[in-house]
């Protein structure tokens, strides 16, 4: 294998006259290969070898090389791997990967060598000492290796530390919480540290001082709740017989007073005094029937209604009323709602009651809308009913089932109504609930349970 060069040879007229051809025989030239692995590996040795060596091929024989055999002398005249023969000059690719060469493992790169004609006459071959690399990452295994029996070692100390710095204080930390959640709550845990497992016993021991703060001030309420019951009750029962008293002699005040209106003529003085005394005794008999229906402990008559039905009821009674011809009724009712065990009579009392409040709020001109629905866990029934009027004022609104609390003016209501609704949705195992905004309007929400007829 040769490197040829010619150049063209003119006279001083320009005309070619000849060429210049020269070569050089790589053959057992060893200058360029061994200028080859000067440049790029600088003479480096490992294990008393070149860590470099590169080839020129011819075909698949060494003509040129520093690879050596074991007995010290250049590898000329020795061959390729098959697989390198096959890659690089049958197929005419590069070879760049490991591989055997003369007697060692190297990384090598081999690429073919093309003459002007672009047929393959050789390989030109670089590779690097493989050892090195074996031995690096081998040390590289054992040095990290090491490290991580060193990080294990310290591990396990620190961990024997931590235990007892960090471990038992939360040992402790999960006792407490054990004897709060029993019920002790004044036990204290013992953290004096100044670190995060300090700052949070210090939090448990305040969490504990405020639930047992909470669970005195829930006993307080409790108690008065109950106190406050009790009276009720026994107000209760004061007025039902009260009521009873008065209500006889009331029916014959009203009797006699509307037959003398009767007997007296129009143009008399005495009858406007006569209408005054119906109108108030009427008033008196109806405050004495509310405290009768408040104070009453009736049993309920529970049987199966659709509280859609019972509401479509309601809203034909009351929209034929002089005070709803201009009030807007909006309705969505549900019409596949399941039936309840209920009062329906009681039921019904409870409907009229809320909406005739609404007209009166929206003196008789705005919208009413009524909702029937199934809650979204479907456990109960809701029924919402929205009017437009005045508002509740926010002092008012845990107020207005109280018994005897009104807004509306002096003879206009006995404060007894929401009561009465109330203690029926109580009966019925229900819950009110009250949202109101001034100027904006009120809105009732009744949630009666699937299993109201299981009355206490």
């Amino acid at each position: 294998m040769m490197l040829r060069a010619a150049a063209p040879i003119f006279d001083y007229q320009g005309n070619l006259i000849g060429v210049l051809h020269g070569g050089k025989l790589l053959n057992r030239d060893y200058e360029l290969v061994d200028k080859i692995k000067e440049t790029v590996y600088r003479g480096e040795v490992y294990k008393g070898k070149d860590i470099g060596t590169s080839t020129i091929f011819q075909g698949d024989l060494r003509i040129s090389t520093n690879v050596t055999r074991e007995d010290g002398s250049r590898a000329i005249g020795t061959r390729i791997m098959q697989e390198v023969y096959d890659r690089v000059l049958v197929e005419g690719l590069p070879w760049i990967e490991r591989a055997f060469v003369v007697n060692d493992w190297y990384i090598t790169a081999y690429e073919p060598i093309k003459n002007i004609k672009d047929e393959i006459i050789g390989i030109l071959y670089v590779g690097m000492f493989e050892d090195k690399f074996v031995d690096l990452r081998q040390g590289t295994i054992y040095i990290f290796l090491g490290i991580t029996f060193a990080g294990m070692v310290i591990a396990v100390v620190a961990s024997y530390f931590l235990s007892n710095g960090l471990l038992k204080p939360i040992k402790s930390l999960v006792y407490a919480s054990r004897q709060l959640g029993a019920g002790n709550l004044e036990y204290k845990v013992n953290i004096h540290s100044r670190d995060e497992i300090g700052e949070l016993g210090e939090t448990f021991n305040k969490m504990a001082d405020s639930l047992e703060e909470r669970d005195e001030q829930l006993k307080q309420l409790h108690e008065r709740q109950l106190m406050r019951s009790e009276r009720l009750a026994t107000i209760g029962r004061l007025a039902a017989g009260v009521a009873h008293e008065l209500n006889n002699p009331l029916g014959g005040v009203l009797i006699y007073s509307h037959l003398l209106l009767e007997d007296t003529p129009s143009g008399d003085p005495k009858r406007e005094n006569l209408q005054k005394i119906v109108r108030e005794a009427t008033r008196c008999k109806d405050i004495v029937k509310g405290l009768l229906d408040f104070s009453r402990q009736t049993e309920l008559k529970v049987e199966s209604s659709d509280i859609s039905e019972i509401m479509k009821g309601v809203l034909g009674l009351v929209e034929k009323q002089s005070l709803f011809h201009n009030i807007t009724i909006q309705r969505s009712l549900s019409p596949s709602l399941p039936t309840l065990m209920v009062d329906k009579s009681q039921i019904q009392q409870v409907f009229t009651n809320i909406i005739l409040n609404a007209a009166e709020a929206m003196d008789g001109k705005g919208r009413l809308t009524v909702r029937t629905d199934v809650t979204a866990d479907r456990k109960c029934i809701e029924i919402e009913i929205t009017d437009t009027g005045c508002g509740i004022p926010e002092e008012n609104l845990e107020r207005i089932f109280d018994p005897f609390f009104t807004t509306k003016e002096t003879g206009k209501g006995t404060g007894l109504g929401l009561a009465i609704v109330d203690g029926i949705v109580e009966k019925h195992r229900g819950t009110i609930e009250v949202k109101s905004q001034v100027g904006k309007g009120t809105t009732f929400i009744v949630r009666l349970p699937l299993e109201a007829g299981k009355t206490q």
